[in-house]
């Protein structure tokens, strides 16, 4: 039998260490919990909460430069937030700057169940908002 499990975290690598935190902690409701100088031969390496969910931040490796994300690769290629008030986000984060994901010109689109937005970070991760729980 299996025991009990959650997805504990996600790590996402980034070349602007700086603008990444600010987008998660700012624009979508992160807590920087631990941030550590000089992990493992990398300037930062740290992590971020919203409610049961954490994400480890790393920058990369010293005289590394990581390359650019591609939706076009095999893995993750986004997560999902659950938002109560999707347009009323929206509008939030477009005060906020943040880079929205249009599809045929429109921020909040509806798929299926439920409207749905996608944003960019600045290491260019995909964030979905959407205001369905269920699939």
């Amino acid at each position: 039998m299996l025991s009990k499990r959650c997805i504990h975290h996600i790590c996402i690598q980034t070349n602007h260490y700086q603008e990444s935190i600010e987008f998660y902690t700012n624009a979508l409701g992160f807590t920087l919990v631990q941030e550590t100088k000089d992990f493992h031969n990398r300037a930062y390496n740290s992590w971020l909460q919203l409610e049961d969910f954490y994400m480890e931040l790393q920058t990369p490796k010293k005289d590394e430069e990581l390359k650019p994300y591609n939706k076009h690769r095999e893995g993750i290629v986004h997560f999902c937030l659950w938002v109560e008030d999707l347009e009323g986000e929206v509008k939030r984060l477009k005060e906020l700057g943040v880079t929205f994901l249009q599809k045929d010109g429109e921020d909040i689109y509806f798929v299926e169940n439920g409207s749905l937005c996608k944003l960019q970070a600045p290491e260019r991760t995909i964030v979905e908002l959407r205001d369905l729980k269920g699939v």
